[in-house]
């Protein structure tokens, strides 16, 4: 009788550590998969032209990206739109509001949500500075001025 009191107790145990365990696992593939969306989004904007060229240019442009915007997942997940659905994306764009603003530089946030299978809500962002000819050359130029 103690034999099967001590084989219950260490499965209900055994149990108990795998149902945290798999909700670790799923938090962690989530905060990954965060990270890469992330990490798509904003090579995705270095791709993109400081401003356009010419007023009839189609091309999307730094300086034409609204404040504040959802992007659509389903262009990143175009195999899989079941996992897109679990994630919100949210774009910030903001000129620069420091003692000394420069016109030629954006201040880009990106912002990932979703949700565990346990329910629980959770959110990740990145910010990073886009400068009008590059990082190097802002950093070189406000250097030498």
């Amino acid at each position: 009788m103690i034999a099967t009191f001590v084989m219950s107790l260490v499965i209900g145990t055994s149990l108990i550590a795998l149902q945290t365990g798999f909700k670790y696992i799923d938090v962690a593939r989530g905060d990954t998969l965060a990270a890469q969306i992330m990490q798509s989004e904003i090579e995705r904007l270095r791709l993109m032209a400081w401003s356009k060229t010419t007023p009839d240019d189609v091309v999307d442009s730094i300086t034409e990206l609204p404040a504040s915007e959802t992007v659509d997942l389903s262009t990143m997940f175009s195999t899989n739109v079941a996992l897109a659905s679990r994630f919100t994306v949210t774009r910030t764009v903001a000129a620069d509001t420091s003692a000394t603003p420069r016109t030629d530089v954006r201040y880009i946030t990106v912002t990932v949500s979703w949700s565990s299978s346990d329910g629980k809500s959770h959110t990740r962002s990145f910010t990073t500075m886009y400068a009008k000819n590059g990082l190097y050359d802002y950093y070189y130029t406000l250097a030498n001025t």
